[in-house]
């Protein structure tokens, strides 16, 4: 069975707290659907101030919306619009301190005021995007990036 523990520490142990908790939630399970769900839920419940945890997965043309929480969300983003687009289409992470000021931004969410977005590609191919939203401005930072990403690395390598 699988038990969450509350976050301790600077940011970073914090981080290496939830890099633990995600891999002990993905052991075993190749099924992308399955740990994209559970781990959008140990994000969301996990991080402070969010109001969006998700996954977004590429269909070959664009970004389609996969598990999440929170509210319900954009269904299809094209890879040229957008804080997500931009980080499948340029392969890069996203951190956005105010998506209002970011050309082409997409509400979904118009109580979204900030952005992190790590793109997921595995063996050189595209497979989806990891997106937070929060309604804090500058609500994320470099240690969240590092965080993340490590997050989202944990769910490629579980793919098999």
């Amino acid at each position: 069975m699988f038990t969450t523990s509350t976050l301790t520490g600077s940011k970073a142990e914090q981080y290496r707290q939830l890099a633990e908790q995600t891999r002990a939630l993905l052991h075993g399970e190749p099924d992308r659907i399955a740990n994209a769900a559970n781990l959008s839920a140990l994000i969301y419940h996990a991080l402070p101030e969010l109001n969006w945890a998700g996954f977004y997965f590429f269909d070959g043309t664009e970004l389609v919306v996969g598990p999440f929480q929170g509210l319900p969300a954009c269904v299809r983003i094209p890879l040229d619009k957008g804080v997500c687009g931009a980080a499948a289409s340029t392969r890069t992470t996203q951190l956005i301190e105010d998506v209002h000021a970011f050309p082409g931004h997409i509400a979904c969410d118009s109580a979204s005021n900030s952005e992190l977005v790590v793109p997921l590609v595995k063996e050189g191919r595209l497979v989806g995007v990891l997106d937070l939203d929060s309604p804090v401005r500058a609500r994320f930072d470099v240690e969240d990036q590092a965080g993340v990403e490590e997050i989202a690395r944990l769910f490629l390598e579980a793919l098999g």
